[in-house]
């Protein structure tokens, strides 16, 4: 891909993460994270190219807006362009989160899951079970109906959005504390008894376009209500490194998310050794960690149809609910 040209699908990516105008000066502080840096000017400028194809529009002196063509544009950008993007958007969306664990405030990454109206109340009680045998991430979710906002995301007509901690929050809370997390595999992890045994299939972060865990949802290769209901089964789950000489660091921080209603990290690893029959780089820790989109897998073997997107938008902490007091 041309270098205007990835410019160009970085700005439309970063306006479609928002429903409010965004102006050139703000975009362009946005574009370093993604290693891009340009002027104000350069950017008015790729703005304005934008608007002559239609894929922006112009609202005062606000900023743009992506239009519909400019979205659709976005999500047929060149392949080339997409290669690493998920594994891109898990580094990117570490750092602009910025949930403070004491205080309670900032950004959460959300896992978006759409719904029609008619089925909400038959989903919530089919999650209670993964909620109840805490297979995701946190009680903590946010819900939102046709017209409304979750994050930046608007809810299309008919429909009911349903909110989970994206487990990639947790790598924000850890490089917050100065610990780099490696997101390497997305999985399916065998259960028997109410135990982790293994993995049974693995997809690299780097080498796919798709969330791995967005993948086996729609394959249909977990039994979610199985393992919340007997033990065993099969649910979605991802393998992380930390460095080594991080383990004591680490350790303190689990008991700070644990205090904070974060139970997510299924196993703590040691230096150098495989963790569930996975193995691990040398100077390096594994961490096995529950996906968020669980209680939204469970669903989807139940029937019900949703639409479910992992790392799909950054939401205030404190506009999160208890799924208990739903």
């Amino acid at each position: 891909m041309h270098e205007i040209e990835r410019k160009s699908v970085t700005i439309l990516d970063i306006l479609s993460k928002e429903k409010e105008p965004l102006g050139a000066g703000i975009i362009s502080k946005r574009l370093k994270s993604f290693g891009i840096d340009l002027s104000e000017r350069a950017v008015r400028y790729h703005l304005q190219l934008m608007d002559e194809r239609g894929l922006t529009e112009v609202r005062g002196k606000e900023g743009r807006l992506l239009t519909a063509r400019g979205k659709e544009e976005l999500s047929n950008a060149l392949v080339a362009d997409k290669l690493g993007l998920v594994i891109t958007k898990i580094d990117t969306l570490s750092f602009m989160a910025d949930l403070n664990l004491a205080e309670k405030t900032g950004r959460v990454i959300l896992n978006v899951t759409l719904m029609p109206q008619e089925v909400l109340d038959e989903a919530l009680a089919i999650m209670k079970d993964t909620f109840a045998a805490k297979l995701g991430i946190s009680d903590l979710v946010a819900i939102a109906t046709e017209g409304e906002f979750i994050g930046s995301i608007e809810v299309p007509p008919g429909t009911v959005a349903f909110g989970t901690i994206c487990s990639i929050t947790l790598n924000s809370i850890f490089l917050q504390a100065g610990i780099p997390v490696d997101s390497k595999f997305g999985g399916i992890l065998q259960f028997d008894k109410g135990e982790p045994l293994r993995f049974t299939e693995l997809i690299t972060y780097a080498g796919t376009t798709i969330d791995p865990l967005e993948i086996f949802i729609a394959s249909k290769m977990t039994s979610v209500r199985e393992v919340a209901l007997t033990g065993s089964g099969k649910i979605l789950a991802s393998f992380r490194e930390i460095p080594a000489v991080a383990a004591d660091k680490s350790r303190a921080l689990l008991g700070m998310l644990e205090e904070s209603g974060f139970y997510g990290i299924l196993r703590f690893g040691r230096p150098g050794q495989a963790i569930l029959e996975t193995g691990v780089n040398p100077g390096r820790m594994g961490l096995v960690v529950m996906g968020g989109l669980n209680p939204l897998a469970a669903l989807e073997e139940s029937g019900i149809k949703t639409d479910s997107k992992a790392m799909s938008t950054l939401i205030d902490f404190d506009k999160l609910v208890n799924f208990w007091n739903l």
